[in-house]
């Protein structure tokens, strides 16, 4: 997605999400521009309201009215109608999809061609980061790191994946470096993070894929289990990642890989 695109009488600058009618400019509150920028990164495809609350409103706990409050002013902004939407469209039970298309300024060839290979090359590539104590009493590190190495040793075993090294990527321990950074330096297109709370026998383990070109989450879930499933969470979790970033299911080989007696 380059900087400014433009849909019908719009043009959305991406990075600034600052929105224009031709010369004249539309002011949208912080939060409406942060979700047309979800949107409109994900054009043609439906975004889901639990992405939406993710990247939006990032560790805060709102109610679905803040989020349609938000696709109320674009409709306003846009002058678009929910019935007929030209722009976005309510999609029952899954979120909103901006459904028009898209126009972006034409760059020269080379820099077109370089920017295509690089995504070619490192969109099988992921590296999974320690993962984030939030126990209360901050003693889960070996779990934590436990958990990420484990994930790494069975993402291996999927073809057409390409893990970074556990001694590569657990050097991002500190919570808060530059996503985009992290992507780059381990020469990556998708990063796996997570946390990892823990009361008495009770786990919760929340894990977020994140896409290094846009900064948005990919996937999220969230496990609610006993001490002993940890493993089973393990399965599940590399299971998911595997076949989002593979775009097909797994093999039988591949899943009995991936599956501890």
């Amino acid at each position: 997605m380059q900087q400014d695109v433009t849909f019908g009488d719009y043009r959305f600058d991406v990075e600034t999400r600052r929105l224009w009618a031709g010369e004249r400019e539309i002011r949208l509150t912080p939060k409406a521009s942060d979700v047309l920028k979800v949107l409109v990164t994900n054009a043609g495809r439906p975004v889901s309201k639990e992405d939406l609350f993710a990247a939006v409103w990032t560790d805060t706990a709102v109610s679905d009215d803040a989020l349609t409050s938000c696709i109320q002013e674009l409709r306003r902004a846009l002058e678009d109608n929910s019935k007929q939407p030209r722009f976005i469209e309510t999609r029952h039970r899954r979120g909103y999809q901006f459904v028009a298309p898209l126009s972006e300024p034409a760059r020269d060839e080379p820099a077109v061609a370089v920017t295509a290979a690089a995504v070619t090359h490192e969109s099988s590539a992921l590296a999974v980061l320690p993962f984030v104590d939030m126990s209360p009493g901050r003693d889960q590190d070996y779990l934590c790191e436990g958990l990420a190495e484990e994930l790494i040793n069975a993402l291996t075993q999927i073809d057409g994946l390409r893990v970074a090294a556990r001694t590569s990527s657990f050097q991002f321990r500190t919570a808060g470096a530059d996503i985009r950074e992290i992507g780059h330096q381990l020469n990556v297109g998708t990063l796996l993070e997570g946390s990892v709370r823990k009361a008495d026998n009770r786990l919760r383990v929340t894990v977020q894929m994140i896409d290094i070109a846009t900064g948005f989450h990919r996937w999220s879930q969230r496990f609610d289990r006993t001490l002993d499933d940890v493993f089973a969470i393990q399965d599940e979790i590399a299971e998911g990642v595997a076949t989002l970033l593979r775009g097909n299911v797994l093999s039988h080989r591949e899943r009995q890989a991936l599956q501890r007696p």
